[in-house]
């Protein structure tokens, strides 16, 4: 269905891609993965008609073809479906399909009858229950997603790519994904697939591409292809060098959370926290993790139970009180909860701690500039500067950022809700060596992950959470998938 032979792409300043090449068959579904900055975005665009290629050929469905906008694209049968979806909040599911597209009726006025209608065979035909006349506003995610499948089926679609599509859904939502993309693949549409979730690449993917640094590595199948062997094509070393040695002698309890009760999300849990140890919270999603942060944080109120720090007991947290005694949090959503989108690294990084940066009321723009200088080195973050905006940042450099300003006012506990999120392995790297690096310098690191190899690569000591209930401790040797999922899978005792 595609074929991409010697592409080469420009941009001032930046060679994106460099004699690339990549072919994806009809009916199947073709993972393409690498680092942030390999090139994915770059060629997703150019296969779009987004960008031209300034070397190279785009072979599509049998024909050498050159796009000279990505309507073009789209009238060919070519779909994207990027992370941030495009559509209409204020206008109806049925409208959303059909904008551009609209049915028409007597006097070449719209036929809303007829577009609800081929709206709702289009739903049926995804095998979705979502009402053609709701408010895109009023849908869920995941069935927001929908919509934007159901958009690529206007036309006859013969080439549907899927930019991190799983990065805004979770558990059943991504089963009734993937149970979708592959219907679609069956009836002979090709897919690329693009996900930093190694996982989810051998559930779905029928084959492999790896791009490196703008340049192709390699193709194969995922029947053949083990994850370490994955990562060590995209990110250039083994899968054992991900993950820095753990903590040997940690250090006294710093923090201890006892009797802790979230309403409807989390019953009597209680854990300690040590300085120079990585202690991880795992579990399925919904098991009452990120609550229970959350309630240590001051971000939910507790119902019943204490938190102890520094010598004190306290039975309300807040968020201000909780950073004056040195604790931390970073959310699991970076873009809604943690950073400032639309201002710089700069102002991001002393968010937490103005006081450092002001007098008297008054911001000192240089200082806080200063303090960006030297964090920007000490967790190497690839930007533009301090003045540069934290939007147009990779997802790694964005979490790096948030880790800057949290290790600057974190003086006995770091909260790190899924850390690694949305970044690429070799991001994910230096984010366990910068965390190790915390753990290190004597603070207390929660880590709440849902991926395994992270919890069971990084962690000293795991706590396995089900329906808000700590269910297991696990130290050394007895950090193991088995056990981590037996005890995230027990029934709660009556």
């Amino acid at each position: 269905m595609l074929t991409i032979s010697k592409v080469s792409k420009s941009f001032p300043g930046v060679k994106a891609l460099s004699n690339v090449q990549l072919e994806v068959k009809a009916g199947e579904i073709h993972a393409l993965v690498g680092e942030n900055g390999a090139g994915k975005s770059t060629l997703t665009r150019i296969i779009a008609g987004v960008h031209k290629p300034d070397e190279g050929t785009i072979e599509f469905d049998g024909e050498i073809v050159h796009w000279d906008s990505p309507a073009a694209a789209k009238a060919a049968g070519i779909h994207v479906i990027y992370q941030e979806f495009v559509l209409f909040p204020n206008l109806t599911v049925a409208e959303n399909i059909f904008l551009g597209h609209e049915r028409r009726g007597f006097l070449n006025g719209i036929d809303h009858g007829r577009t609800r209608q081929d709206a709702l065979d289009l739903l049926n035909r995804l095998g979705v229950s979502i009402d053609p006349d709701a408010l895109v506003s009023e849908l869920s995610v995941a069935d927001q997603q929908m919509v934007e499948i159901a958009k690529a089926l206007v036309h006859k679609v013969k080439l549907l790519i899927l930019d991190e599509p799983t990065a805004v859904i979770a558990g059943h939502e991504v089963e009734l994904l993937f149970g979708r993309l592959r219907a679609l693949r069956d009836d002979g549409v090709a897919i690329i697939y693009i996900s930093h979730r190694l996982e989810e690449i051998f559930d779905l993917c029928d084959r492999v591409t790896v791009f490196k640094d703008g340049q192709f590595v390699a193709t194969e199948t995922l029947a053949e292809m083990t994850n370490d062997r994955l990562v060590s094509l995209m990110v250039g070393r083994d899968m054992s060098e991900l993950f820095p040695p753990k903590s040997s002698a940690p250090g006294p309890v710093v923090l201890t959370a006892t009797n802790i009760s979230v309403k409807g999300r989390v019953h009597s849990a209680s854990l300690e926290l040590r300085a120079g140890e990585i202690t991880a919270l795992s579990g399925m999603v919904g098991a009452g993790r990120t609550e229970l942060a959350m309630a240590i944080f001051g971000g939910l109120p507790m119902i019943g139970g204490q938190v102890a720090i520094g010598g004190e007991t306290f039975t309300r947290m807040t968020p201000s009180l909780a950073i004056e005694k040195g604790i931390g949090l970073l959310t699991e959503d970076r873009k809604g909860q943690g950073l400032a989108m639309l201002t710089d690294v700069a102002t991001n990084i002393s968010a937490s701690d103005l006081g450092s940066v002001s007098h008297k009321g008054w911001l000192n723009h240089g200082r806080e500039k200063e303090i960006a200088v030297s964090e920007i080195a000490n967790y190497r973050i690839a930007c533009r500067g301090p003045q540069g905006a934290v939007l147009t940042m990779s997802g790694g450099n964005q979490q790096k950022v948030l880790v800057a300003r949290w290790a600057r006012t974190s003086k006995k506990v770091i909260i790190m809700d899924e850390p690694t999120r949305g970044v690429d392995v070799g991001a994910k790297a230096e984010i366990y060596r910068i965390m190790r690096d915390l753990a290190d310098r004597g603070l207390a690191v929660l880590m709440i992950s849902s991926e395994m190899p992270e919890v069971i690569g990084l962690a000293d000591r795991v706590y396995v959470m089900r329906e808000g209930v700590i269910t297991a401790e696990l130290r050394g040797d007895e950090i193991a998938e088995n056990r981590i999922i037996q005890a995230a899978t027990q029934k709660r005792a009556s």
